[in-house]
């Protein structure tokens, strides 16, 4: 690392780039739940910008904003991992909840509403809401975290192994082709939610149901992609739900079956960009 402490230009890129800070940091904070401070995350990006201008050499050929925004992300992540900033309390609930889900599934056959699994637990339908938008940030922070690039793969010298982007490549196509099969009105909100970004309550007017519905529909279809991802390059990671052979458990297989069709098939067109949030998140 360059020793350039005092360097006026050092200094220059520190105060011409803080408002890259408070834009990431404002970007994080939509994603986590409110628990989360805002000090601590704006500390430690601020820290990693002035680390960033310290280590900055232009002689790489990478623009020092792509640089500096690269460093931030992943200090103000690692702050993230540092605490339990998904309380003891939403982890515990959210093991409630699942299994709920789950033993209500197998008994009625169906994906059980957000109002029979509230009555079941003794919970309000805004308490499992809010407890399942919780957990669905964390997820979208933890596919962040794992996926987005690193330093050295932003350099001019480095670049992904020929393996690497194939894997990345079939995991990409693997999504498009599990979200074009899963059921209508699910695919209609992971469209408009994901790549439409339009509001909760709007999909909601649309599909005549409540925004209650459309947050469980959204995590119902998220629990879905993951499944038939997992299905398709690590089946050991694919949980069981309901009886064997049962309704549910039927349903799951005949969709996991028609994507790995469709990806048989389109595995030979070039593959298409995920646009919005999902690529964000994916």
């Amino acid at each position: 690392m360059n020793d350039r402490n005092g360097d006026p230009r050092a200094e220059d890129l520190i105060t011409s780039n803080m408002p890259l800070v408070g834009h990431i940091v404002r970007e994080t904070m939509g994603r986590v739940p409110s628990h989360v401070n805002r000090d601590d995350l704006t500390s430690a990006g601020l820290t990693a910008l002035v680390q960033a201008a310290q280590a900055f050499d232009p002689e790489r050929g990478v623009p020092f904003e792509r640089y500096a925004a690269t460093r931030v992300r992943g200090a103000i992540l690692d702050e993230l991992r540092s605490v339990d900033w998904a309380s003891r309390s939403v982890r515990r609930r959210a093991r409630d909840l699942e299994e709920t889900r789950t033993r209500l599934a197998s008994t009625l056959g169906r994906t059980p509403t957000v109002a029979e699994v509230a009555s079941t637990l003794g919970m309000s339908v805004d308490e499992v809401v809010a407890n399942d938008d919780d957990v669905n940030r964390a997820q979208v922070l933890s596919l962040q975290g794992t996926t987005a690039s690193s330093l050295d793969e932003l350099l001019p010298t480095r670049a992904p192994s020929p393996e690497q982007l194939i894997e990345h490549q079939e995991k990409l196509t693997y999504l498009v082709e599990a979200i074009a099969e899963l059921p209508e009105r699910l695919r209609v909100v992971v469209q408009d939610y994901f790549f439409s970004e339009r509001p909760m309550a709007d999909i909601a007017a649309d599909l005549g149901v409540t925004d209650s519905r459309i947050s469980q529909m959204r995590a119902e279809a998220l629990v879905l992609l993951r499944d038939a991802l997992n299905n398709a390059l690590e089946p050991s990671l694919v949980p069981s739900v309901g009886k064997p052979g049962g309704c549910a458990s039927r349903r799951r297989e005949a969709y996991f079956a028609a994507v790995a069709a469709r990806h048989a098939e389109s595995s030979r067109r070039p593959l298409r960009q995920l646009p919005g949030r999902l690529d964000e998140a994916g």
